[in-house]
């Protein structure tokens, strides 16, 4: 597949800074110039017909210039650093020879080289949105594949990927994080699989995709950056801005290794680019560790965080999204927490394409069950950016149907089968919807009747207490990792099962009232018997 490249002449050359390192506030630089071009010859290089591309934003990973009315641009760099397109709203980067996005080169240590950087017109074939604004952008989320070796690949490829290809509109995806599982040498064959779904896909790299044995953060990701480029970059999509920010903080020998974080180029960054965003468009910040802080301690470093929050408080339109936690949950933050926006700041953490790191019994393709601790099947999540800042997420289970409503996708049940007519009605229905957070309106009936209000309870998912009691009566191993210990659910209801109607079936109907999707619904049934005397 061919490449485009932004052309580049290296103009000084100074030993090479790891590729983490912060940037020195002195010492020598690379001076970088080239151009942005339109491809429009399909022919590989710069040809005749190749206009440049004015105003286009191009960074070294913490200063920002633009293109001049030819495409041209100068820019400092440090030797062995990034330089990179953040791309404009309706154009497309051409795909490098692995199949995803040439957003970037690395400044070469040694030589006067030439590369070029070109961008396609218009959104992908087929897409949602040529990138004008006027029509919404789907995104694709996916966080957390955690392969570690080529069985997972596989059931990355077969539960999740397959499913879906040539089956969404999407505009573009995003990977957050831990797209192994301490294996980088799987990149390859794992992107391999990714490309499949045939739009640009970014990434953004995890504790589990640092280089193992590494000492330091500096020099933590030299395998990432050798396949993804920069850790840190922006691209714009229809009304929306991402932001992919790594924020591992690495910490050999301190608690477990690493903490959430954010680095002073990256905050450099952020802020020269915020300074150029209009304040009206949608912000969208792509992690891996949650801002919020979990287990009761400090997850990610509490003065970062402020730093961060002060970057954001006056912006109307603000999305954060993680991965990390193999749970789902909304997290608003607010005051407790340092924010003092005029609103509250939403931050999704997305339910992990591999699920509970793909343990559980195996099913009939000899996929794992793989639901999370939260009782959360595996799956993968869809951003849709509307215009005037607005947005929707929509949360879909691997290998549900593309074509059915994510309505009907968005609740899972639990009722016991049967019950003894007449008995005190201490067993309930539960629902977990996963979807759900505290401000979700959560309804029941039973046999048509008049619908009851469930009660939100933060304990553990029945169905995934179902399996822990399977896997340990089992005297054999279900599968090869068994599915993991339930823990409370952020997003679980109960309602009581009345026992004073006729023997037989009854049907139990849930219906949730989705912030984004509206009317959410599913349903099941127990038996009443009549016990003998």
């Amino acid at each position: 597949m061919r490449t485009r490249y932004l052309i580049i002449a290296l103009l000084a050359l100074v030993p090479v800074v790891p590729a983490r390192a912060q940037p020195a506030a002195t010492g020598a630089k690379v001076a970088v110039s080239g151009h942005v071009y339109l491809d429009r010859d399909g022919r590989p290089g710069r040809g005749s017909a190749d206009d440049g591309v004015a105003d286009v934003a191009v960074s070294n990973g913490m200063h920002i210039v633009r293109t001049d009315a030819q495409g041209r641009f100068r820019i400092d760099a440090d030797p062995g650093g990034h330089v990179f397109v953040i791309k404009p709203a309706g154009h497309r980067f051409v795909a490098a020879a692995d199949g995803l996005p040439a957003f970037w080169r690395k400044v070469p240590e040694a030589g006067i080289v030439d590369l070029d950087f070109g961008l396609a017109g218009g959104a992908r074939p087929g897409s949602a949105t040529g990138g004008s604004g006027a029509d919404d952008v789907q995104v694709l989320l996916f966080t957390d594949p955690q392969v570690k070796g080529e069985h997972d690949i596989d059931y990355y490829r077969r539960d999740i990927v397959a499913p879906i290809v040539g089956r969404h509109p999407a505009a573009l995806g995003v990977t957050l994080g831990d797209l192994v599982d301490d294996e980088v040498q799987l990149y390859p064959a794992l992107n391999a699989v990714t490309v499949q779904l045939g739009v640009p896909w970014f990434h953004v790299p995890g504790n589990h995709d640092v280089d193992p044995g590494s000492t330091t953060d500096a020099g933590s990701l030299a395998s990432w950056t050798a396949t993804y480029g920069p850790d840190t970059y922006a691209v714009e999509e229809g009304d929306a801005a991402f932001v992919f920010l790594d924020d591992v903080i690495v910490q050999p020998g301190q608690g477990p290794g690493y903490i959430g974080g954010l680095r002073e180029d990256q905050f450099q960054f952020l802020a020269r680019y915020l300074a150029q965003l209009p304040r009206e468009r949608l912000l969208v910040l792509g992690m891996h560790v949650p801002v919020f802080d979990t287990g009761g301690r400090e997850t990610f470093r509490a003065a970062d965080r402020a730093r961060l929050f002060a970057l954001l408080k006056d912006r109307p339109h603000v999305l954060l999204l993680s991965g990390h936690s193999h749970v789902q949950q909304h997290y608003w933050h607010a005051a407790r927490d340092g924010w003092h926006g005029p609103a509250p700041l939403h931050e999704y953490n997305v339910g992990a394409a591999c699920g509970a790191f793909w343990s559980g019994a195996p099913d009939a393709q000899g996929i794992p069950d793989a639901t999370m601790a939260d009782g959360t099947p595996n799956g993968y999540a869809v951003l849709t950016v509307g215009g005037d800042g607005g947005y929707s997420l929509a949360y879909h289970p691997a290998r549900a149907p593309v074509d059915q409503p994510a309505f009907t996708q968005a609740i899972a049940l639990h009722a016991p089968r049967s019950l003894r007519r007449g008995a005190y009605p201490a067993w309930g229905v539960f629902a977990n919807v996963f979807m759900g957070d505290a401000d979700t309106r959560v309804e029941y009936r039973v046999d048509g009747g008049p619908w009851k209000p469930m009660r939100r309870v933060e304990r553990t998912d029945p169905r995934l207490l179902v399996e822990n009691v399977a896997d340990d009566l089992a005297t054999t191993l279900r599968g090869f990792d068994r599915s993991p210990e339930a823990v409370p659910s952020t997003h679980l209801w109960r309602g009581a099962l009345p026992t004073d109607l006729s023997a037989g079936e009854h049907r139990v109907e849930v219906r949730a009232l989705d912030r984004w999707k509206g009317e959410t619904a599913a349903s099941t049934t127990y038996s009443l018997q009549d016990a003998a005397p």
